[in-house]
């Protein structure tokens, strides 16, 4: 009797395809002997062998599909068919420390944001992506060439000091803070160069966790106190090779709606249509005329009237067909709106990922390319990421993550009381009487900038 129970124990090779519900292989499925920590995956074709007993039960797992059991019995040949699971994916929730649960296990708030929903508008900054995506998140996008973006959970917590939620990559902590000059974040003048979670290249997330409550963030100690968003890059898979391109272009133009709206009635000067109301008088070529407040930097001077003749500032010029002559007293036709082109965007990328057995790897590099909206301003970013794994055993593996990015930017945009800044340059300090575009023209004749205040 225990000779013949200890033969019919014995293991034997079971072998098997898994494959989804359209027949097409799947390769990465968990099998598992229930009961035991023994277990297998399946190849690139979808195929296992693994040594069990006859009373034994095989159990077959896979993030998206439900989880299926089959009973080994007299069976040397087991194929399955996975079911799709779109919940289980749903209800999986990326946790402090990489950790996967269910949602229904969390008691703290979290929300999940998926990687179409980031890449659909191939917008090339994550943090502007997730603008009105998370409840209690608040996202201050920026409306500058690669500019700083806030990300505040919950509101304000301290007045003084940092409110920003700490980013979390790969379980690494990331500082998003704000590094540019004391200056140029209160409103004076400076450039705003951006923060690091800009810099996050879209096409590498798998999904984007927003740990709200201080029990989610604990693990992080004292950096989390705003929250943490945690971003979980994509990885390679065993007995795979994959390469995957996408690229996307968008345009965009200023709302020129919002855009200041100046009074063409009155030109350069300071006393409106009174007894003061001036030009200067003198010769610049034609004989003895009106000649404009050069200096003056408001538009509340003489009435327009085209049957007025001036000396204006393209009277000054020596490459000007206007050089010594009146032209009539008229507001310019092109003002400052005409000033903003149409800005582009390109973002292209490639990732190649893979694995063997025991390994897994990815590889990916983005490429962005912004043309402002103001002339001669562009920006361009170089992304490149690497992450790979190794199984040494069963129970210990190995992970290892590289992001590198590169940024060069010329012309950005000037913030706060800056003369780089044109909206406050033209708010502040300008003439309705002159006309952008005869400016442009004035600069491209010799590549020298023709000022219209030559006093």
């Amino acid at each position: 009797m225990l000779l013949t129970a200890q033969v019919f124990a014995q293991d034997r090779a079971v072998t098997g395809k898994v494959s989804a519900e359209d027949g097409s292989a799947l390769p990465g499925v968990n099998i598992s002997l229930k009961g035991t920590n023994r277990g297998t995956t399946t190849n690139a074709q979808g195929e296992f062998s693994i040594n069990a007993e006859s009373n034994s039960t095989l159990v077959f797992s896979f993030i998206g599909f439900q989880t299926q059991e089959a009973a080994v019995g007299s069976q040397t040949t087991i194929n399955i068919s996975l079911k799709n699971d779109v919940s289980q994916l749903q209800e999986v929730v990326v946790t402090a420390l990489g950790q996967e649960r269910k949602r229904n296990e969390l008691v703290y708030a979290a929300q999940q944001v998926n990687a179409e929903q980031i890449t659909q508008a191939r917008n090339p900054s994550v943090m502007n992506a997730l603008a009105g995506k998370v409840a209690g998140l608040d996202i201050k996008t920026n409306n500058n060439m690669g500019g700083s973006t806030s990300a505040v959970i919950r509101g304000f917590k301290s007045i003084t000091g940092n409110n920003q939620a700490l980013w979390v990559i790969d379980g690494v902590p990331v500082s998003n803070a704000n590094t540019n000059t004391s200056d140029q974040q209160t409103g004076r003048a400076g450039t705003d160069y951006g923060n690091a979670a800009a810099d996050i290249n879209p096409d590498n997330i798998a999904s984007v966790n927003v740990l709200k409550g201080a029990a989610a963030t604990a693990l992080y100690g004292s950096r989390a106190s705003n929250g943490v968003i945690l971003i979980t890059t994509k990885q390679g898979r065993k007995n795979s090779f994959d390469v995957v391109v996408n690229s996307g272009v968008t345009w965009g133009k200023i709302d020129k709606s919002t855009f200041v709206k100046y009074q063409k009635e009155y030109g350069a000067g300071y006393d409106g249509d009174g007894a003061k109301t001036r030009f200067y008088r003198g010769n610049l070529g034609s004989g003895e005329g009106n000649i404009t407040l050069f200096d003056a930097d408001a538009s509340y001077g003489p009435r327009f009237d085209p049957s007025v003749m001036v000396y204006q500032w393209d009277a000054l010029d020596p490459s000007s067909p206007n050089y010594q002559k009146m032209t009539p007293w008229v507001a310019a036709a092109n003002g400052p709106d005409k000033f903003y082109e149409t800005g582009v965007n390109s973002n292209q990328s490639v990732s190649i990922t893979g694995g063997g057995e025991n390994t897994t790897f990815k590889v990916g590099y983005t490429r962005n390319d912004e043309k402002g909206v103001l002339p001669n301003s562009k920006l361009g970013k170089n992304l490149f990421n690497f992450s790979a794994t190794f199984d040494l055993t069963k129970k210990l593996s190995v992970q290892a993550n590289a992001n590198y990015s590169q940024i060069k930017g010329l012309g950005r945009y000037g913030t706060g009381y800056d003369g780089k800044n044109p909206n406050q340059q033209f708010r502040q300090w300008f003439q309705t009487n002159v006309d952008l575009l005869e400016q442009k023209d004035a600069y491209f004749r010799n590549e020298q900038n023709v000022t219209w205040n030559w006093g």
